[in-house]
């Protein structure tokens, strides 16, 4: 916290026990890193690394180490903490990418199997992926709005030129502020007391030297606010370049997620037309119950032991079950064409 003048409340964004959405702050001599596995603090020279042990950061640091060999060798003008930030952005990027590809390499072919046969199995196998799916969507998000952050906010990159702004520190000291006041105020008393002829030449000395020192502040001021505006394109430019990476990513979660989204639909339509079939039969089966039901109650009022001049003859039972079966069958035939009339069944 003291060699690094950050708050305690950023610490506890690189605590790797804790889960924090991914976060990129920048301070007066700092840039706090915190992107999935990747934890760290960077400075104008060095990086402090949470969780050493941890794969992703043991990449990290082996790969940052080979491009500061190569930086050697080669002559490049971007600042250390801004390689040490496109490292994180770099890996984080490509992890987020490798676990969407795996992703889709694993979801679309159990999608393809649950169109073509609806179980039980491929529903929680669906469930399970796309509950993976956008927590994904979450992370990466959460990154994509981080970078789109910074890139709109030029106070916010300007924060992260901790290089230049140790070399200012170290041109122009905050000692020479203290020395400027003092004789500004000695200048201001000299003026409100009766001097002798001496002192208001050394006066005058002062208020020469006094303003001298203001213009070249000033003049190292101006020159350090110019070469960060100049900076600001550069790590912008650096920015972007990773906004369209992780947005990339983020489009890619979105078709899948489109995707996972129609074959619902599909096994929706599925679902309503085996439900409308099984509705239309159930139909069918009701009127022929009907039918059978009006065939059965003439047969069983005949079945009863009552006295009647019709069982005398026994061929008219027989015309009584003839005429009655012809007309259950025209009932039920009439019954089918008024369904298809209403459109109930298709012709």
């Amino acid at each position: 916290m003291r060699h690094c003048s950050l708050p305690a409340r950023d610490l506890r964004l690189l605590d790797p026990l804790f889960i924090y959405p991914s976060t990129i702050l920048g301070r007066e001599n700092a840039i706090v890193v915190s992107l999935e596995q990747i934890r760290c603090i960077i400075t104008a020279d060095e990086v402090i690394l949470m969780n050493s042990l941890d794969a992703n950061v043991v990449q990290y640091k082996s790969e940052l180490c080979k491009r500061l060999q190569t930086i050697k060798e080669q002559s490049d003008d971007l600042p250390f903490e801004f390689r040490a930030l496109e490292l994180a952005l770099e890996l984080t990027c490509m992890s987020l990418d490798a676990q969407v590809k795996e992703l889709e390499m694993e979801i679309y072919p159990v999608l393809d199997e649950l169109a073509s046969s609806i179980s039980t199995l491929n529903l929680e196998r669906v469930r399970r992926l796309k509950g993976y799916l956008l927590a994904l969507t979450q992370r990466v998000q959460k990154v994509c709005d981080e970078i789109e952050h910074l890139m709109d906010d030029d106070s916010d990159m300007a924060e992260m030129y901790l290089t230049e702004k140790k070399q200012r520190r170290e041109l122009y000291p905050v000692e020479s502020y203290g020395q400027t006041s003092v004789f500004c105020r000695s200048i201001v008393q000299s003026k409100s007391t009766p001097v002798s002829p001496v002192g208001s030449i050394n006066a005058v000395y002062k208020l020469q030297r006094a303003f001298s020192s203001l213009s070249s502040s000033k003049h190292g001021s101006l020159i350090g606010s110019s070469n960060c505006g100049e900076n600001i394109d550069q790590l912008e430019m650096l920015l972007e370049a990773y906004f369209v990476v992780i947005d990339n990513t983020l489009n890619k979660l979105l078709s899948l997620k489109e995707y996972i989204d129609d074959t619902e639909d599909l096994i929706n339509i599925k679902l309503g037309n085996v439900q409308n079939q099984l509705i239309k039969f159930e139909l069918l089966l009701t009127a022929a119950t009907f039918v059978a039901t009006i065939f059965a109650v003439v047969t069983g009022i005949f079945g009863m032991n009552f006295e009647s001049s019709v069982f005398d003859y026994p061929n008219t039972f027989n015309w009584v079950l003839i005429i009655t079966g012809v007309f259950c069958g025209f009932l039920y035939v009439s019954l089918l064409v008024y369904f298809r009339h209403k459109k109930i069944f298709a012709s």
